[in-house]
């Protein structure tokens, strides 16, 4: 899928508008697919007091909701801002085909949104990572891995 620019001017015109009438931070997403809009999303976090709700997060729900789907194929995402790895996260989980931006990383950092503690945390042992983390019954909580393996009407993603 080829990179539209107008539609990555979308994507900052949303991040800006959003910080400019205060109802958060300054990001803005949104879906594409066969050259059309079909969701859009900003930065809710502060707003909707829901440290989930980034833009990426927003138009992703929102996609999904007007497709009727929870996987987005055929579909592209333009994001003012390089994605968070919780975003990213989701935007693989959701197939979306491609994904463009506007600021890196870095930019979010030097602007106070610095994830690059999330990078590392992500990438350390459980034992040596901030919160602790533990593996409790695991034999346990094999049960409902075994209840999916046989349930017969699931819907497999």
């Amino acid at each position: 899928m080829p990179a539209n620019p107008t539609f990555m001017q979308m994507a900052i015109d949303l991040a800006v508008e959003n910080v400019n009438s205060g109802a958060g931070g300054p990001f803005g997403a949104l879906i594409v697919r066969n050259g059309e809009v079909i969701a859009t999303g900003v930065n809710r976090v502060t707003a909707n007091n829901d440290p989930t709700a980034h833009a990426e997060v927003q138009a992703i729900r929102s996609a999904c909701t007007f497709l009727k789907d929870f996987q987005l194929t055929g579909c592209s995402i333009y994001t003012s801002c390089e994605p968070c790895p919780m975003c990213l996260a989701a935007i693989y989980w959701s197939r979306c085909e491609a994904i463009y931006f506007g600021c890196t990383a870095q930019d979010a950092a030097d602007a106070g949104f610095d994830d690059s503690f999330l990078y590392h945390e992500v990438a350390k042992p459980h034992a040596q990572r901030t919160i602790p983390t533990s593996r409790l019954l695991g034999p346990e909580a094999l049960a409902s891995f075994n209840a999916w393996r046989t349930f017969e009407a699931r819907i497999s993603y």
